[in-house]
């Protein structure tokens, strides 16, 4: 993995970015949007938000299901507009790294 951002990882993500420290086509880190975050192929699949929220991109079906359990919520970058892929996160680690895989597999087969 090449890591693009020297600030400190959040520790709370830091497990996450731990899980892809051997995949040379994950990065961490860049500017603005994507400065907290995991990229596969240059695609955003995991990152911290501005909010201190973890946040994956995964199929909408899928973000449906996980906020229908209550496991977290629609993400909203700030303008008031949900992403339908993208679930936000609060609390501790616990399912972040297997959520994190998932997305990295979603990511890895959405078309830009």
């Amino acid at each position: 993995m090449k890591k693009t951002r020297t600030a400190e990882i959040d520790p709370r993500f830091a497990p996450v970015v731990d899980a892809f420290a051997k995949d040379r086509r994950v990065d961490y880190g860049g500017k603005g949007f994507g400065s907290t975050a995991l990229k596969v192929d240059g695609k955003i699949f995991a990152m911290m938000s501005s909010k201190g929220t973890f946040v994956v991109k995964l199929p909408k079906d899928r973000v449906d299901e996980l906020v229908r359990l209550r496991r977290g919520e629609y993400f909203d970058p700030g303008h008031g507009r949900l992403m339908k892929e993208w679930l936000a996160m609060e609390g501790g680690a616990g399912s972040w790294v297997e959520l994190a895989r998932e997305a990295h597999r979603f990511a890895r087969t959405v078309k830009r």
